[in-house]
């Protein structure tokens, strides 16, 4: 299958890897000319180009920008493409994206491999990354169920595993495992950087791998975790105020010396945690 990558950072660039390894031709695009030179050294396309006019004979265009960039690029691109064309993308945000996209090219099926690292750019593109990991749908209604299998069939030579799903649903899931700790994240780095200099300073010094894999997502790109605050704003509002409550009732069972209710509650967490990661284990 010839298919467009538009955007190739870390996840553009990462699939690009993948599916030339799996024979697919890749048709690489992106603003930067540099970028484009880049691709065709490190092997993520056979083609690349600035121009939108490389995507002419395309089977599927994969958007990888930016949320806000999906459906302007889309717009861009549409004078380009065989009516025929399939165009998903990967956004982390799927029930906005949908409703702006869907309407602007009839076979647009929503995309969010859930995978990445705290890295970004092309330089940051790595094979197997999506092994194991989940991979989203979001069609409609409309949606040619033969386009859907063809975008599950993409998923599993990524050694991914491909899910299919309402739109709101993906966003009210992802805003509990994906953009509810971004934002507890930053939270606690931020509080921490509230303290003392003497007591922020040793903390700095002793913190360890607890505080090294709680911080981790709310230190990372911070482009991106405002995208996930605009564009998932009422899910991302409704689990930060259930975790709220529920960071409050942690607090009463503490000010309370409520002991063998905070065990039984940590006792039940632990066992519920590994029902969280049986993706990426399995």
């Amino acid at each position: 299958m010839k298919i467009g990558l538009v955007g190739l950072g870390l996840i553009g660039g990462s699939l690009g890897l993948d599916l030339r390894s799996q024979g697919h031709s890749i048709v690489g695009i992106s603003r930067q000319e540099s970028t484009c030179k880049t691709a065709l050294r490190k092997g993520i396309a056979d083609q690349a180009s600035t121009s939108f006019e490389a995507l002419s004979e395309v089977e599927l265009v994969i958007i990888c920008t930016p949320i806000a960039a999906i459906a302007p690029t889309i717009k861009q691109i549409v004078p380009y493409l065989n009516s025929d064309t399939i165009i998903t993308d990967v956004g982390s945000v799927k029930q906005p994206v949908v409703k702006e996209c869907k309407p602007l090219w009839s076979n647009f099926i929503g995309g969010h491999p859930m995978a990445g690292t705290a890295e970004s750019g092309i330089d940051a593109a790595l094979p197997n990354l999506f092994t194991g990991a989940a991979y989203v749908f979001t069609p409609t209604p409309e949606s040619k169920s033969e386009h859907v299998e063809k975008l599950k069939a993409i998923a599993l030579q990524l050694n991914a595993i491909p899910y299919v799903c309402d739109a709101k649903v993906h966003d009210r899931a992802v805003s509990w495992i994906s953009h509810l700790p971004v934002m507890v994240s930053a939270s606690l780095i931020q509080v921490c950087l509230q303290e003392e200099p003497d007591t922020l300073q040793l903390a700095q010094i002793l913190a360890s791998s607890g505080f090294r894999d709680t911080s981790r997502v709310g230190g990372g790109n911070p482009e991106l975790g405002v995208m996930m605050a605009k564009y998932n704003r009422e899910e991302l509002l409704r689990s930060l105020y259930n975790y709220r409550d529920n960071l409050d009732g942690i607090i009463d069972l503490i000010e309370g010396e409520q002991w063998q209710d905070l065990e039984e509650m940590l006792k039940i967490n632990g066992e519920a945690r590994p029902k969280f990661l049986f993706v990426r284990n399995s």
